[in-house]
Parts: structure tokens; sequence; C-alpha cells
């Protein structure tokens, strides 16, 4: 009932821009995905729901490759800002011409979307370049500051380098590039490594990139999932993260009992560090993350 009280009290307001919001506080926020074409999308909505009471800063929605999913992408943007939230639109080159991309910035426009996190994308199996008008994201996001300057972009970051980049030197070059081109804020994907992080915004302050890095964090939950996501990220698997493998990987209740507890602990360390945004992967799950969360003590539900 008060989660249906607020949502009535609440009146769609402007979007706020994430990269005012950083100068003021550390930001708290979620990532979901947009359902399939032929799924439904009210699972989805219920969990936003769910979300919602944690008053995040604000919601930030998946793009399918080669614009694939554009509609449901939009679909649930539209829904996130009609709820009186702030969204943040994720926007891939791959498969998009300058005509593609100015039509689908535009209807963020209508939306009244005035965050996206502009990227690259990973290529579609056999696929060997973006088939679109630039072949990375700071060339995007350039494009994108010169034809909509009010929109507030943000950039990917790999803590540990790009798994196609050369080196970890030339991922940090590039994202040099993409504060050049009209990034104001930049987002890390999968890390489990605390370390790794330390050392990473290290080395991106000394190459001259000021801009504030938001943390994101992938829950602990599956140990199938954990392997596959890092080895198809080429994320390390720290030794403590290791041992919960080695320990529980054959007992997924118990598994999942300690992965929230690493992932709390985890949580800890990253804002110890001082860093500028906490970015929860919802997965589009809410009971798991919603005990991760609570036990974090970090947001109370109403």
């Amino acid at each position: 009932m008060q989660t249906e009280t607020v949502k009535k009290g609440r009146e769609r307001t402007a979007q706020e821009k994430i990269s005012d919001i950083l100068k003021k506080k550390m930001t708290f926020s979620f990532e979901v995905f947009p359902p399939k074409n032929d799924k439904p999308i009210e699972p989805l909505l219920q969990t936003l729901e769910k979300l919602y009471q944690y008053e995040p800063d604000f919601i930030s929605c998946t793009f399918g490759a080669g614009g694939k999913n554009v509609g449901r992408n939009e679909e649930v943007l539209r829904a996130i800002v009609d709820s009186g939230h702030n969204a943040m639109a994720h926007y891939t080159c791959i498969g998009q011409d300058e005509e593609d991309i100015l039509h689908t910035v535009e209807n963020f426009q209508k939306i009244g979307i005035r965050n996206m996190l502009a990227l690259r994308g990973d290529f579609p199996e056999g696929w060997t370049g973006t088939q679109g008008a630039f072949a990375h994201a700071d060339r995007l996001m350039q494009f994108i500051k010169r034809k909509f300057p009010s929109m507030t972009l943000s950039g990917a970051c790999y803590v540990e380098g790009h798994i196609q980049a050369r080196s970890l030197d030339a991922d940090i070059a590039h994202l040099r590039s993409k504060q050049d081109n009209g990034a104001e804020f930049l987002t890390t994907q999968l890390n489990y490594d605390i370390d790794a992080y330390r050392r990473f915004i290290d080395r991106i302050r000394k190459a001259g990139i000021t801009i504030p890095v938001i943390v994101g964090v992938m829950p602990v939950l599956y140990k199938d999932g954990v392997i596959r996501m890092t080895l198809s990220n080429g994320c390390s698997i720290p030794a403590p993260l290791s041992r919960i493998i080695g320990k529980y990987g054959d007992k997924p209740e118990e598994f999942k009992k300690a992965g929230k507890e690493y992932t709390v602990n985890m949580i800890y360390q990253y804002m110890n560090e001082g860093i500028d945004g906490l970015h929860l992967y919802s997965l589009n799950k809410y009971r798991d993350l919603a005990e991760i969360i609570e036990e974090a003590g970090i947001r109370g539900t109403f």
C-alpha cells in the first residue's frame, strides 16, 4: 500500500542529469534489461516497482545489439520516466548508421531521457566490426554531443581492460578519448577484484581522466554465472571468491548465501574507496538483490 501511495503521489518529473547528481553525492542506481520481443513486459514492470522503493538516483536499461530490441528498450525507459524516476538509456553503435542514431536519440529525448551510456557494443556472432557509422564509442559520443549537446553521456570502462583491447594501457587511452569526446562520467563493467579497481583508478587519474567513475556491481548468486561471465569478460576471480566456488560450488543454496555475503562485503570495500557511485546489476530480479541491499544497510524500504 505504501508503494502504491508513493507511486500515486508522484508526478512525471523532469529528468535530472546524472552528472549534476554526482557533484552532490555518491549515486545509487540499478541496471535492468528489456524482455525479448516475444516475452511479456509485466514481470519487469513488477520488478521495477520493487526497485523504486529504494529511491535510486537513476535506473539504466540496456540496448540490444544491432538495435534489435530498441522498441522494448524505449518501452522500459518510458515506464521508468512515467513513474517519476530518473532513467539512463544504453545505446550501442552496432549496425547503426547516422540516420538510425539520430532517430533513436530523438526518440529518447521525446520520452524525456537526458542521460545515455554510449557504447560500441559486443559484436554479434560472425561480425568483425560494427557495420555501422562508427567503429568505437568515442566517435559515437562525439556525434551525439554535436547533434544533441544537452544529452549527458557516460562511457563504459573495464577495470582490468576490455577483453579485445591490446593492453590495459591501450584501453585507458581509449577512455581518455571518451572523456575528450563528451563522456561526463564512466561506469565500470563486471569486476570482482577490489585491488584491480584501486590500480585502475590510480592509472586513469595519472592518465588525465578526471571524470567521476560509477562502480558497477554484479551480485554473486550462481556459480556457473560467475564463471561464465568472468571468462567471457576476461575478469579475474579473486582468491576469496575462488574459495567460495571451491567450497560451495556443488551446493547452490549455500553458494548463494556465501555469494550474497561476498557481495555485501564488496560493496563496503568499494564505498570505503570513496567511489562516486554504486550501480547494481539487477538481472531483472528483486528478492536476492533486496536482501543484499538491506543487509548492506545502504538503503531501506519505506
